[in-house]
C-alpha cells in the first residue's frame, strides 16, 4: 500500500476477535512488532501485510484501512519488495503495470527471463493449487501469453483480484454439504459481475506420518497428536476447523498445502489438512475428508480479455484435461464448465 492510512481498523477488530497482538502477527505471518506499528499508525504495510492481517481477521483490506486499490496508469508493485530487484515480473491489469519481485517467486511458473514477458503477454493467477505449475506450463506450450502464479489461499487470491494485483483467483470453498460457496464468497467481494471456471474436485483431508499408522479421519481425531495449521480463510483450514470442532486451532501455520507436508514430513508436526496430491508427493498417508470444487473466478470486465480468453480454452483442451486426471486426488468432472454469477 503507497498512501499513509490513517485511523486504521486494525486494533478495533483484533479486539474484536478476542486475539492478542502476538496471537494476529502469528495468523498473519508478521510480526509482533509490526502489530503493534500497524495499530499505532507508524507503519504502512504492504499489500501482502495488509492482505494477511485482513484474512486474519477475516475481513478486507477496505474495511481495515480504507484505502481502494489504485486506478489509473503507471507502474505499482503488488507488494513491497523489501529492496528493489533487478528481476521483475510485470503484467498489465486495469490499465497499469503491476511489478512482482522475480527473486522471491516460487518455482510453480515456468516462464523464461522477465524481461522476455512483455506485460500485456501475462496472465496473473492468484491460488493454492500445487498443480498450478502444470497449467502454466500448458498455457505456455499452447498459447503467445504466459501464466504467472501467485501463491494464495482462497479468500487471500479474492482480495488480491479485489484489489487489482491478479486477473485471476482460484478458490476451493464449496464442499458437497456447501456447493455454492465458492460463489458466495465470490460476490461478497467482487459483487454479481463475475464467472467461475471449472477446474476439478479434488479430495482435501489429514496428511499423518506413516509412522502413526493410522486408517481413519476418527482415529486421528482421537490420537494425540501435533497439528500444523493453515491460514485464516483458505479450505484447507475450513476443513480443519469442521474436524476440530471446539479444540483450540494450531499455533503453526503453513502456508500452503505443500507447506503442510514439509511441516509433517520433516517433523514439526504429525498431521495437517492438504490435497491428496501434495500428501502423496511428500510419501505422507492420506486419510480423505471431503470432495471441494475447485473453481477459477474470472471478473466479467475481463472476460474478453485475449489471456483470459486463451486460458479458457486451455484449461477445456483434451491436453490438459488428460494430464490433470492422472493427478493423485484430481477429477475432470465439469472441468471447463463455465457459470455465471
Amino acid at each position: 500500500m503507497t498512501s499513509a492510512n490513517s485511523g486504521n481498523r486494525v486494533r478495533e477488530l483484533r479486539v474484536q476477535a478476542g486475539l492478542t497482538q502476538a496471537e494476529l502477527a502469528d495468523r498473519a505471518g508478521i510480526s509482533r512488532t509490526a502489530v503493534t506499528a500497524i495499530e499505532g499508525d507508524r507503519l504502512v504495510p504492504s499489500v501482502s501485510a495488509a492482505l494477511a492481517v485482513a484474512a486474519a481477521l477475516g475481513t478486507t483490506v477496505e474495511v481495515l484501512f480504507g484505502n481502494a486499490p489504485p486506478q489509473g496508469g503507471g507502474e505499482v508493485w503488488a507488494w513491497e519488495p523489501g529492496s528493489t530487484p533487478d528481476r521483475r515480473w510485470k503484467a498489465e491489469i486495469g490499465g497499469r503495470t503491476v511489478l512482482y519481485p522475480a527473486g522471491v517467486m516460487p518455482m510453480w511458473t515456468p516462464l523464461p527471463d522477465p524481461s522476455q514477458c512483455r506485460p500485456e503477454n501475462t496472465l496473473v493467477l492468484a491460488c493454492c493449487d500445487p498443480a498450478a505449475g502444470l497449467l502454466a506450463s500448458q498455457y505456455a506450450a499452447a498459447t503467445e501469453f504466459r501464466l504467472l502464479v501467485l501463491p494464495r489461499s482462497s479468500r487471500q487470491a479474492v482480495e488480491m483480484v479485489r484489489n487489482g494485483f491478479a486477473h485471476l483467483a482460484g478458490i476451493h470453498l464449496s464442499t458437497n454439504d456447501d456447493p455454492g460457496r465458492n460463489g458466495q464468497v465470490v460476490a461478497d467481494a467482487l459483487g454479481r459481475d463475475f464467472r467461475l471456471l471449472r477446474i476439478t474436485r479434488w479430495q482435501e483431508g489429514v496428511a499423518v506420518t506413516p509412522t502413526a499408522r493410522l486408517r481413519s479421519v476418527r482415529s486421528a481425531m482421537q490420537s494425540r497428536l501435533t497439528w500444523i495449521g493453515r491460514d485464516p480463510g483458505s479450505g484447507a483450514r475450513q476443513c480443519l476447523d469442521r474436524l476440530l470442532a471446539d479444540r483450540p486451532a494450531p499455533r503453526h501455520i503453513a502456508r500452503d498445502h505443500r507447506g503442510v507436508t514439509e511441516a509433517v514430513r520433516s517433523g514439526w508436526a504429525d498431521a495437517g489438512i492438504c490435497v491428496q496430491l501434495a500428501s502423496v508427493e511428500a510419501g505422507l498417508d492420506f486419510l480423505p475428508v471431503q470432495e471441494e470444487a475447485y473453481d477459477v473466478c474470472i471478473p466479467e470486465a475481463l472476460a474478453d480479455d485475449r489471456r483470459v480468453k486463451a486460458f479458457v480454452s486451455v484449461v477445456r483442451s483434451a491436453a490438459y484435461r488428460k494430464l490433470l486426471g492422472q493427478l493423485p486426488g484430481y477429477t475432470t468432472q465439469g472441468t471447463g464448465d463455465l457459470q455465471r454469477s
